[in-house]
């Protein structure tokens, strides 16, 4: 038999069905490929009171943090979204959109789990993280890479849900559980790349009924993210935080504890670290040609061949072996970086210099680092520089006590850069140093929560470590 919410949202979904029925009648009538969808206040007040039985139930139940930041977003009825809900910040606040015709089709706990989706998506910043990778990567494989993360931690989800085993079985993958979320982005873009799938063209073909989304559609179901208002990172950290604040009415899940003290420690600066695992999200890999794939730009030039993703960057490692930072210091920054480089298979070269290049080599584990000479000269950053502009550099990492030149002789080509200034170090004394200039320091986390509250602080994911019961 059912009951009362049961019958309340059969009646509302088939409400949803007359409504998109009469939208498409009007559109054939009146040959208007732009129509507008017609939603009654009735209608819309009667959904919304659903929409409030599933926040109440939320607030009731043991991880009441969820229906307490439901509680404080807008919320409003959108039937061109792919997704039962989507988000966006508009405002100075969230707001949260429903498609009726997908979000009824769930029972009230898969309603729940949707709403927890979007809220997860919040608190790692993702909202900030995908605009960071739009055009570097599909909008498939960001959306998917996200919700693999999100939906890790989650029950009573869709049958349709974007997780890791629907992603490894549809795709062919081999995805690791609890990585970081840039791991999952380049994992799946690599694969469809293989597959020929078009991240220039890919919306292009999503026009045809644009007012009406009926199903499920893993590309398209964060789009409302762009409708979001075009402010910094930080102010809508803080605003986050105001809603955190709002909703921590017990006790919370220890994933989102630690979610949520990371997200409110931040402020702003970043340590190295941390900025460096950002980076490395934004490190483009090397292409490789192939003959079995066609150039993309230039399809009919069959005298020209397509790339595929090689999985490797060169990232360049520079130690200043004349400063302040100890061999200690620098084995201990060069276990961190090579942690945080582990899944993008990236080939690591260490260049020792003082006022020259003394030795360069290759590391691709702990053990291959090799003890610093004592002989220490003055200090000059150029040789570095030169050094990296002679070769397929794509990021350098400078360790020293900062103290060199004031400019420097060449300018970098092609890399991006991250200094990072010895504890015992005061500032960097190049004027303009090319990139972002970082104290190093540790972050005050263990090492088995390190890689999850990075990645979560800085807009990735929480998706390092299994969920804690």
């Amino acid at each position: 038999m059912e009951n009362n919410f049961e019958k309340q949202a059969k009646n509302l979904y088939e409400k949803s069905i007359e409504i998109v029925n009469r939208a498409a009648t009007l559109k054939v009538n009146s040959g208007d490929e732009r129509f507008q969808i017609e939603i009654s206040d009735d209608f819309k007040r009667e959904f919304l009171s659903l929409v409030d039985k599933v926040n109440l139930s939320l607030m009731e139940d043991k991880d009441n943090f969820y229906g307490y930041f439901l509680f404080q977003m807008g919320r409003e009825i959108r039937f061109d979204i792919s997704s039962p809900t989507s988000v966006s910040f508009k405002g100075a606040k969230y707001i949260i959109y429903f498609n009726p015709i997908i979000f009824l089709n769930l029972n009230m706990r898969q309603m729940e789990t949707t709403i927890k989706h979007e809220i997860l998506h919040i608190l790692s910043l993702h909202l900030v993280r995908a605009k960071e990778l739009k055009g570097k990567y599909s909008t498939l494989a960001i959306n998917m890479a996200m919700d693999i993360v999100v939906n890790k931690y989650l029950n009573n989800l869709p049958p349709y849900a974007t997780t890791l085993e629907w992603v490894n079985l549809n795709y062919s993958l081999q995805l690791e559980p609890y990585e970081p979320f840039e791991y999952y982005v380049e994992k799946i873009q690599t694969e469809l790349d293989l597959q020929d799938y078009d991240k220039d063209g890919e919306e292009n073909d999503n026009s045809q009924n644009e007012n009406i989304e009926t199903d499920y559609n893993p590309e398209n179901t964060h789009k409302t993210w762009e409708d979001s208002d075009d402010i910094d990172e930080q102010t809508i950290k803080e605003f986050t935080e105001k809603f955190i604040n709002n909703s921590q009415k017990g006790k919370v899940p220890a994933y989102l504890e630690d979610m949520i003290n990371s997200l409110k420690n931040s402020k702003g600066e970043l340590p190295w670290n941390l900025y460096l695992r950002r980076l490395m999200g934004t490190v483009e890999s090397n292409k490789k040609k192939t003959i079995t794939r066609r150039n993309r730009r230039q399809p009919n030039r069959l005298d020209l061949r397509g790339e595929l993703r090689s999985h490797k960057a060169e990232i360049a490692v520079a130690i200043d072996t004349s400063g302040s930072i100890s061999d200690e210091e620098f084995k201990q920054a060069i276990k961190e970086v090579l942690n945080i480089v582990k899944n993008y298979n990236h080939e690591i070269t260490i260049i020792e210099c003082d006022n020259e290049i003394k030795r360069t080599y290759k590391v691709k584990s702990v053990k291959d680092i090799k003890d610093r000479p004592a002989v220490r000269g003055g200090t000059k950053f150029t040789p570095v520089f030169k050094y990296a502009n002679n070769k397929k550099i794509n990021l350098l990492v400078y360790f020293t006590d900062g103290k060199g030149e004031t400019r420097l002789e060449v300018a970098p080509r092609g890399y991006k850069v991250l200094w990072v200034i010895s504890g015992r170090g005061d500032k960097l004394s190049l004027i303009e140093p090319y990139g972002a200039v970082k104290k190093l320091s540790k972050v005050e986390v263990k090492d088995n929560l390190l890689d999850m509250s990075d990645v979560r602080d800085d807009g990735y994911s929480m998706n390092n470590q299994a969920p804690i019961l």
